[in-house]
């Protein structure tokens, strides 16, 4: 029992938590407009956080050594493509996901 009370509570906490983060900026601003530096993180953050996932996924592939990195850069190469084509985020992630997962079990 003591364990689903420590489930409950951690789960109550976290959500809180996310509620509260989520909440923060229309609680500051309401209807008031965005100051500039919030503008410029809302538009500068999204494509820095992907770049940086992008480098820490990418930084032990091994060109040296069988499959020489081939799975992750046709799937960097078909996130891009599709993103460029679609600009859908979902679809692109996706369908690099796949297409890594399948490369990865094929070679």
């Amino acid at each position: 029992m003591p364990e689903t009370l420590y489930s409950i509570a951690a789960i109550a906490v976290v959500a809180l938590v996310t509620w509260s983060l989520r909440a923060t900026p229309f609680i500051l601003f309401g209807s008031r407009p965005l100051p500039d530096l919030m503008r410029y993180l809302g538009k500068a953050l999204p494509p820095a956080i992907m770049t940086v996932l992008v480098i820490y996924c990418l930084r032990n592939v091994s060109f040296a050594h069988f499959p020489f990195g081939i799975p992750e850069i046709a799937a960097c190469t078909l996130v891009a493509l599709l993103h460029i084509v679609k600009k859908n985020m979902y679809l692109s992630i996706i369908a690099g996901t796949v297409c890594y997962m399948v490369l990865v079990r094929v070679l």
